[in-house]
């Protein structure tokens, strides 16, 4: 599995949760994840989770690091399985650059007391499961009570470095642990 910080800024529509994207904008092909930094403004047609859809609730944000993951396996179980060791390997990093715990994982969100740092996602297509995870860099623009990375003096860049990485390391470890087994009778 590649990762790769893009210096290029993106908005975020939700047109990037799609197959071979990653492959298509920046070369990458199979299992990757990308990084890179951009507004967030998501339309009902775009959305993914039907939750927010039925309840009305715009995702917006006026700067967000973006993550976007493709893995060449379509099972949403294991995407959303994926997707919450991304959003606890997030928490972990976050707390350790800060010293301190100050975030906790609930499900695919990550929060600072009854703040909202993030918005998560992991989906299917007939060929890949994705996960589009945002970060807000600043809380402003968001229609929730928010968090952003630039309240706790984060950057952005060097966090996405950093869980790309450790996700990645736990993808290879994943790996190689489902090859090392023999099977029991």
């Amino acid at each position: 599995m590649r990762w790769m910080f893009v210096d290029e800024r993106i908005d975020y529509t939700g047109e990037q949760l799609r197959s071979h994207w990653i492959l298509e904008r920046f070369g990458i092909a199979g299992d990757a994840i990308v990084s890179f930094l951009g507004r967030c403004d998501v339309g009902f047609e775009e959305m993914v989770d039907l939750a927010d859809v039925l309840e009305g609730k715009p995702i917006k944000s006026e700067l967000m690091l973006h993550i976007i993951a493709e893995h060449f396996d379509p099972d949403i179980e294991r995407a959303i399985l994926r997707q919450r060791l991304f959003i606890s390997i997030i928490v972990e990093e976050l707390n350790r650059m800060l010293g301190r715990p100050v975030f906790l994982r609930r499900g695919d969100d990550i929060y600072d007391g009854d703040r909202k740092l993030s918005v998560s996602i992991a989906t299917c297509s007939p060929v890949s499961s994705l996960m589009h995870t945002g970060l807000n860099v600043t809380a402003k623009g968001a229609p929730v009570r928010a968090a952003g990375l630039e309240d706790y003096e984060v950057d952005p860049r060097q966090l996405a470095e950093a869980v790309m990485r450790r996700y990645v390391e736990e993808m290879e470890g994943v790996g190689a642990a489902k090859v090392k087994v023999r099977w029991v009778r």
